[in-house]
């Protein structure tokens, strides 16, 4: 497997994700994935491995620039809210991961999707909704709010949510109003809910944030995955 750092800008800004493949000859699907709000730590980087095992491209973006991660969560809050707080700069960040992903030349430019975790799906939500040539987009446990929900109408991609039923963070209403909002388009969209399940359910490493808000779940995380790869299957061909 190959992987390496992949340095790239957003302005004068130097991010440096994580890019990983398997060897091949043959140009092939190229997924940018998206962290949740510690930044690019191992935790993607080992799902970013794990989509290359599947035959993409895979690149773990990094979101704060200079590949910022933190554990310490009050910091991660706060990185997290000044990137959203601008909703332009927010969608260009995620932007500047996906066309450093696709000007690579192991990547089929025109087999693209973007996957994202907890704050990662919220910002593949969002790129989505930028209008970026995707063709398919994974939000798992993400937020479903948006600054300019009524930007839906743009995405060109299909759009799978993994969702905790039980997830205060992302409560019913919030499901709700993004259902709403997705019926008022022509897009291809589900949105898979896991019963009994909270917030970070894919992340082994929520059980130890020491709030009921978050809880990993070996069932869901199974499922969710498995739901993934049957998207990108159906949208690029692959076989997962």
């Amino acid at each position: 497997m190959v992987d390496a750092t992949l340095e790239y800008a957003d302005g004068a800004l130097i991010c440096r994700g994580y890019l990983v493949h398997e060897p091949q000859a043959e140009a092939r699907p190229g997924v940018v994935l998206f962290p949740d709000a510690r930044g690019l730590g191992d935790a993607a980087k080992d799902c970013a491995r794990r989509l290359a095992g599947h035959g993409f491209v895979s690149l773990a973006a990094d979101l704060y620039g200079e590949g910022t991660f933190t554990n310490e969560m009050p910091h991660a809050v706060d990185l997290m809210n000044d990137l959203r707080s601008e909703l332009t700069r927010w969608r260009q960040r995620a932007r500047a991961a996906l066309d450093a992903l696709t000007r690579h030349p192991a990547v089929s430019g025109r087999k693209l999707g973007a996957v994202g975790y907890c704050f990662g799906g919220s910002t593949a939500l969002e790129l989505a909704r930028s209008g970026a040539p995707l063709g398919a987009v994974v939000s798992f446990h993400g937020g479903l709010a948006s600054p300019k929900p009524e930007d839906a109408v743009n995405i060109k991609a299909r759009v799978l949510v993994c969702h905790g039923a039980n997830d205060p963070l992302v409560p019913p209403t919030q499901v709700a109003d993004f259902a709403a909002q997705m019926r008022k388009t022509s897009v291809d969209w589900q949105i898979h809910a896991y019963g009994g399940v909270v917030h970070g359910f894919t992340n082994p490493e929520a059980d130890n944030a020491g709030t009921p808000a978050l809880a990993y779940n070996a069932d869901a995380d199974r499922r969710s995955w498995r739901a993934m790869l049957e998207l990108f299957r159906d949208t690029f061909g692959t076989s997962p």
